[in-house]
């Protein structure tokens, strides 16, 4: 089995040292250089053979968003997982690397509990990530099982078969990834979008928040955080509270949402689980469900629920994501009516949301002359 080759850059030298210790202690990987700041880590990056870099963000000098852009230009293939402090300023940070093309991030842990539980989030955060990061890159040499594939219904026993119901809510899940292709997705749908959208992406609750304000800056609907009881309205993208599940209800012809403290469902709070299984309970066959990248198989079940109410469930497909498992789990269980790259995937959802109901200019001409509909 070869080796996974790490590349260390934070300011502080005793990160830099616990970080070392703790990686090594994998037989499966070595780290193979370390740096104080971002010039020094572009210096001596180009003399070693690394197989991804674990990159801080605020750092004096050169920082690490100034090193991204750089490194995209010159090793643009190069896995970059950021290690973050869980500050606002941090977190804000952390999304701006995402969108420049970092593949996903790790929350510094708090100055909070032992030496010995710091090591333990530390190593049970970074290890998992970085072997699944190489997945995606086509290293073949590290092991990893594929799931066992599950035979697929044949067309007449799924319920969403059928002629589609008219689309009233579009739901979105996401976790590792996520950051960046909601970045590509969420700005790519138009400002008059017909009914609400209600995304779980699964991370902290700092991050949340600066998710939803970059979202929001970038795109022509309105994106904020559930982090109360709201009327959720069409043109509206609301997005789960990290460590609060995100609920969803119909009372006539209003959408309310609410944030839910409960216990964390598949490792995860935010999980898209509760989403999923409450638009099915409350909006049956008239939900479009979107699986986006994200390891593991939150949604899975939700989107059983939601696929025996005649709801639609599309996927992103293996190649766009940074990580197949949460759509991957939805496809070879036979639940997704349609399997996407992710660039394609805004114009699948307006085909959908669209069906059944005026297009937008037909609603300009509707507006602009309302003697005519009498």
């Amino acid at each position: 089995m070869s080796t996974i080759r790490v590349f260390l850059v934070d300011d502080t030298a005793a990160v830099r040292h616990i970080l070392t210790q703790i990686l090594e202690e994998d037989p499966d990987i070595v780290v193979v250089g370390t740096a104080a700041d971002g010039r020094q880590g572009l210096d001596r990056l180009h003399r070693v053979e690394a197989d991804l870099l674990i990159l801080d963000v605020e750092m004096p000098g050169m920082g690490g968003l100034e090193m991204l852009k750089e490194l995209k230009v010159s090793r643009p293939e190069l896995p970059v997982l950021v290690f973050s402090s869980i500050t606002e300023r941090g977190a804000m940070v952390t999304i701006e690397a995402l969108s420049l093309g970092a593949s996903d991030y790790v929350p510094k842990p708090a100055m909070v509990g032992t030496a010995a539980e710091a090591r333990d989030y530390i190593k049970n955060s970074l290890l998992g990530k970085i072997k699944t990061l190489l997945q995606r890159y086509n290293k073949p040499s590290v092991a990893y099982a594929e799931p066992a594939k599950t035979p697929r219904p044949v067309a007449s026993q799924l319920p969403h078969q059928r002629i589609p119901s008219r689309v009233d809510l579009v739901v979105i899940g996401a976790s590792m990834g996520g950051p960046s292709a909601l970045g590509q997705l969420i700005p790519s749908l138009p400002g008059d979008f017909p009914v609400p959208i209600l995304v779980v992406q699964h991370m902290p609750a700092v991050f949340t928040r600066a998710l939803a304000t970059r979202l929001n800056q970038n795109a022509a609907l309105n994106v904020a955080e559930c982090d109360s009881r709201q009327h959720a309205e069409p043109g509206q993208v609301w997005l789960a509270a990290g460590d609060y599940h995100m609920t969803v209800d119909k009372q006539g012809d209003n959408t309310l949402i609410a944030p839910l403290r409960s216990e964390p469902v598949n490792f995860c709070r935010p999980a898209v689980d509760i989403l999923f299984s409450s638009a099915a309970r409350h909006f049956g066959s008239n939900v479009l469900a979107v699986v986006l990248t994200g390891m593991g198989q939150d949604g899975l079940d939700g989107c059983r629920q939601l696929a025996r109410a005649g709801a639609q469930i599309v996927v992103q497909d293996q190649a766009s994501s940074a990580v197949w498992g949460m759509p991957g789990v939805v496809s070879r269980a036979g639940l997704a009516c349609a399997e996407l790259p992710l660039q394609d995937m805004s114009t699948e959802i307006m085909r959908r949301v669209n069906r059944g109901r005026p297009t937008f200019r037909a609603r300009q001409r509707a507006a602009m002359n309302p003697e005519a509909q009498g």
